[in-house]
């Protein structure tokens, strides 16, 4: 039986979460969620204010998620899912989900951050990216993952990506 992976590309709002996702995904046909999808109302409502959320609105968010994952994990599916897990404690829940979690972080200049926040249409304005800068906990050096610059195209590290875990 193959082996079950869990993949969270993950970093602040504008580094490109979504779009490298599904670059890696295309390659590799896992169950796929975009993280933003399982935001309720209220929380999408408090980030199009202008307005940063705090743990207590994350943390249902957080476990709808890792329960997504956990019920793939429980089929034997594989997973690829976007969020911000700009926390220690956040990535943490996300593992409950599924263990062995591979965290894919994109980093970025925060002008180019800003610029493509600013050039596309989503409920996240670009005035709370200094927010997330600030709450931004890296990746520790116990935590699986792998650190990726925003200035490589998607396709490039989707390439990384698949290299470091071996799959391409």
């Amino acid at each position: 039986m193959p082996t079950v992976r869990h993949l969270v590309v993950m970093g602040v709002s504008g580094s490109g979460k979504s779009t490298v996702a599904r670059a890696v995904n295309d390659r590799l046909g896992w169950s796929f969620c975009e993280g933003d999808a399982f935001h309720p109302r209220a929380n999408i409502a408090t980030m199009s204010a202008g307005r940063s959320l705090v743990d207590q609105d994350r943390w249902p968010w957080l476990r709808a998620l890792a329960d997504w994952t956990g019920e793939r994990a429980a089929r034997g599916e594989s997973t690829v899912l976007t969020c911000s897990a700009l926390r220690r404690s956040y990535r943490d829940v996300l593992r409950q989900g599924g263990p062995g979690s591979f965290f894919v972080h994109l980093v970025g200049d925060q002008r180019l951050l800003l610029e493509r926040m600013q050039s596309r249409r989503h409920f996240m304005p670009a005035g709370l990216l200094q927010s997330q800068l600030d709450t931004l906990e890296p990746l520790q050096p116990d935590e699986q993952g792998l650190v990726c610059d925003v200035s490589n195209s998607p396709d490039r590290i989707a390439d990384l990506v698949l290299t470091e875990l071996d799959l391409g």
